[in-house]
């Protein structure tokens, strides 16, 4: 790879070459993909991307650690939507407001941005079958993008993950192991059996190139947005991940000279579970914690992608908030009636962490704002259910109609 110069540990320097099957340093440290922007400016530009017909994450290739003759993944994944929220916005009272609906990916979340990039890793290694551990959204969406490119899948899920996703999962035709424990305990039986038959590792905290899949979300936002930089971009954390990659690509962006400057980054975690926004606001080191939320896909207690994420928050002078379940709950259905988008509890944690810097006024009335949503709320119907109500349920007869009208006050016309 001509664009890839190594991988760096982000504790201790050391470099590694950039082979596809990469893993951590022998320090513990997570790996960081270093990229020749020198020899990527030398071919790569705005016009470039002005005429290229590619609508998926993969018309970033030139910013991407991939060789130049492996296949794009089957699936299409990226280029989701980025929509103009005006009466969010004002709702909120700031200038402009964006959302960035992830969830309409192939299999309804982010984390097939990260997917689709070990996909191509594992097909660049030869590897056949690939596993991860997951709290469910990462899980799916190897499944089914390893499925549509004939890759066997090992999927580790904590018991708590919500049906949908599993379904998902037994469709996609993968081999799901259930363990009754906490993420941590989930995590630690994958890398085992990962380590004891040596399938290819598209654990988050452990293969550095998912980062750079990740990282494709900030640089369709810049793009969508015509290299105008938002004064922050808001993204629900767990592991940490999403949230490195999010930064990753805003510098690579800048590096090459496509923006002139950089955003802040917002972090937004549910109160009962928030290692690393509990170490920015203590300036201390991150403590493990429970995982008592009701947005799973963020339920990490133990993150294993701590150090990238606490280096993102920190260069982007970024603004960390917690929020209650409730809160969340109450963006989805704001989500959904102002903007028409349904997102998952996790999903939309970003949302719901910037209304709530916005009525503590901790965002500027005059800033501009994107809020990414990460998944699609039809993984998880059940809280949205419970949340918003029961439909009316009533016979075929009007007198019934407009007395269940009456009862919940609802005016019709």
């Amino acid at each position: 790879m001509r664009n890839v110069i190594c991988g760096r540990c982000v504790r201790c320097g050391r470099e590694y070459p950039a082979v596809p099957n990469l893993t951590n340093c022998e320090c513990g440290g997570i790996l960081d993909i270093i990229y020749d922007y020198d020899e990527i400016r030398s071919h790569f530009s705005k016009e470039t991307l002005r005429t290229r017909e590619n609508r998926s994450m993969w018309r970033y290739r030139e910013l991407l650690p991939v060789e130049p003759e492996t296949p794009e993944p089957p699936l299409r994944v990226g280029w989701s939507p980025l929509y103009r929220a005006d009466r969010l916005a004002r709702r909120l009272g700031i200038a402009r407001l964006w959302i960035k609906d992830d969830g309409l990916n192939p299999t309804a979340s982010l984390k097939d941005r990260a997917s689709s990039m070990a996909v191509a890793k594992a097909m660049e290694a030869g590897a056949k079958v690939i596993a991860c551990s997951s709290t469910g959204n990462a899980a799916s969406s190897l499944a089914g993008n390893a499925a549509a490119a004939g890759l066997r899948t090992y999927i580790f899920v904590p018991s708590r993950a919500p049906k949908g996703k599993v379904a998902q999962l037994m469709t996609f035709g993968a081999t799901v192991v259930s363990v009754q424990g906490s993420y941590e305990e989930t995590f630690d039986l994958s890398k085992q059996a990962i380590d004891r038959w040596g399938w290819y590792n598209r654990n988050a905290a452990i293969n550095p190139y998912l980062s750079e899949g990740k990282k494709t979300v900030g640089l369709e936002i810049m793009e969508q947005l015509n290299w105008q930089v938002p004064d922050y971009i808001a993204i629900s954390v767990g592991d940490g991940c999403t949230i490195a990659g999010l930064w990753k690509g805003l510098k690579d962006l800048y590096a090459i000279g496509f923006i002139d400057r950089l955003p802040h980054l917002i972090s937004a975690q549910a109160e009962g579970c928030h290692p690393i926004n509990r170490a920015i606001e203590t300036g201390t080191p991150w403590e493990p914690m429970e995982e008592n939320t009701l947005a799973d896909s963020i339920a990490v207690g133990v993150p294993r992608n701590a150090d990238k994420a606490l280096m993102a928050i920190r260069e982007s002078d970024g603004l960390v908030v917690n929020v209650s379940d409730e809160e969340i709950m109450a963006a989805q259905k704001l989500l959904g009636t102002d903007c028409g988008v349904f997102g998952e509890p996790a999903g939309v944690t970003g949302t719901a962490g910037l209304k709530k810097l916005c009525e503590q006024g901790r965002i500027p009335a005059d800033a501009a704002v994107v809020s990414v949503v990460t998944g699609n709320g039809l993984k998880d119907v059940a809280n949205a259910i419970r949340f918003c109500g029961e439909p009316i349920s009533i016979p075929s007869d009007m007198d019934r109609l407009l007395a269940a009208f009456a009862e919940r006050g609802v005016e019709p016309g």
